[in-house]
């Protein structure tokens, strides 16, 4: 039977009200708190136990606040916080399990510097829980990660130096870099690239240097990064795509993912989806295999191939002498 939060657990937050709400009054933090005004002023009172002085002002102006020079403790978190916290770090990043990895470091310190009690629990979480880690996921270069936040942040074009797959050859971009977006485990750098004149997708986990410019940059208005980002995947790619699918194109829809490219309907019973790719045998194999419909390719030669040796072997599958 749940009983709600702890006294503990709703003084924390009324800390962080009164953080953000300097003068808020007790009706006001009572509401934010979901209680009386009674137990409202009684949470007041816990915090003010624990030594963090809260200034109360009386009046139709008054209210709380907290003192001038207050020093907060670096971590207050509930219990239920710095669970949530622990699962969210080994969910993305598996090898924080182990101490010497540099997330596992700080997740480390973070446990250390929690309330006993809360600290005992997030520390046997990470023990006893098992992650696997995600085989399309990548890691990038922390520092380089933090050098193109801070050009996003503060508007400012780069070069970034940038490595193809494989590591293979090695070019320098100079792009206006809109935003840094997480996807699947894997993090991207969503820039326009002068070079290109075009949006491009840029993997942080193959970028290996950043030079900030002196020249600002004003992003497209109504920029939605993850929208802008899923297109991008499908456009851009050395192989180009063209497949009709023989089914309106409300029944094929569900099953594209934007990276596929573009899906526009070809009259009322047919749909022609229009992308490109840098592995046709990956878009024909995990792609285009599972979609229920019929489908032809009408470019390019490569994917063509690609659908061919997929559905020979296929094919092969089903044989009378196959199991030979």
């Amino acid at each position: 039977m749940s009983t709600g939060p702890s006294p503990t657990a709703r003084a924390l937050r009324a800390l962080e009200i009164l953080q953000a709400s300097p003068g808020i009054t007790a009706g006001q933090l009572a509401e934010r708190l979901g209680v009386t005004e009674r137990a409202a002023r009684r949470y007041v009172g816990l915090l003010r136990d624990a030594g963090i002085p809260v200034e109360s002002t009386r009046g139709p102006y008054g209210g709380f606040r907290l003192g001038r020079g207050t020093r907060l403790p670096p971590v207050v978190f509930t219990q239920e916080q710095a669970l949530g916290l622990v699962m969210a770090v080994l969910d993305g990043q598996p090898a924080a399990i182990d101490a010497d990895d540099l997330v596992g470091a700080a997740l480390s310190k973070v446990i250390r510097a929690l309330p006993e009690s809360v600290g005992r629990q997030a520390a046997a979480l990470r023990e006893h829980a098992s992650a696997a880690p995600d085989r399309y996921a990548s890691r990038p270069d922390p520092a380089i990660t933090s050098g193109l936040v801070a050009a996003v942040a503060d508007r400012r074009r780069v070069v970034v130096t940038y490595r193809g797959e494989g590591g293979g050859e090695q070019w320098d971009a100079e792009v206006d870099p809109w935003a840094v977006v997480v996807r699947h485990g894997r993090w991207y750098l969503l820039c326009h690239s002068h070079r290109a004149a075009a949006t491009r997708t840029y993997r942080i986990d193959r970028v290996r240097a950043v030079r900030h410019l002196p020249q600002g940059f004003t992003p497209p208005e109504g920029l939605d990064p993850v929208a802008a980002l899923e297109e991008s995947l499908g456009t851009g790619w050395k192989y180009v795509t063209r497949v009709r699918f023989h089914a309106p194109k409300e029944k094929v829809a569900p099953w594209i993912r934007p990276p596929m490219g573009r899906l526009e309907p070809d009259g009322d019973e047919r749909c022609v989806l229009t992308g490109s790719t840098r592995n046709p045998a990956m878009y024909a194999q995990e792609w285009l295999s599972v979609i229920p419909f019929p489908f032809s390719v009408l470019e390019g030669p490569e994917l063509r191939d690609a659908v061919a040796e997929v559905a020979a072997r296929f094919g092969a599958a089903v044989e009378p002498d196959a199991e030979r």
